[in-house]
């Protein structure tokens, strides 16, 4: 792995049902992430993903293309566009830094409105034991 390395896109269909289990998973239970109607009593056209299911995605995203000896050091996103049922979400990767087994990763979630999500993922990668 070198600095310009880019790692093949991921494309994430949102579905009504990732976004209510993910607020479900992370103990999420703000209205906006599952009851459409309140959602859109707030303001929102719909129910929206929350950001810890966005921050396991994207440690997805990295880990399965590295491997299962690979080990997220820090994850450090910003959400931008909500992610709102029927989008695709596309993941893409740039190696912004190596330093011996160390890699720092740009990421960029994107979807119909925007960039859903902008960060780096520090990762750590292991050696078979």
């Amino acid at each position: 792995m070198k600095v310009g390395d880019a790692l093949p896109p991921l494309e994430i269909p949102v579905t009504r049902t990732l976004i209510v289990a993910g607020a479900i998973a992370s103990r999420d239970y703000q209205d906006v992430h599952h009851d459409a109607e309140l959602a859109r009593a707030k303001g929102s056209p719909d129910v929206f993903m929350n950001i810890l299911t966005t921050n396991g995605l994207v440690g997805r995203y990295v880990t399965d293309h590295l491997g299962p000896h690979a080990v997220l050091r820090k994850v450090a996103i910003r959400l931008g566009a909500p992610n709102y049922p029927g989008d695709t979400m596309t993941l893409t990767g740039t190696v912004t830094a190596v330093d011996g087994d160390t890699a720092e990763i740009r990421i960029v979630g994107a979807n119909r409105i925007g960039h859903h999500v902008t960060g780096t993922v520090t990762v750590t990668l292991g050696a078979p034991a």
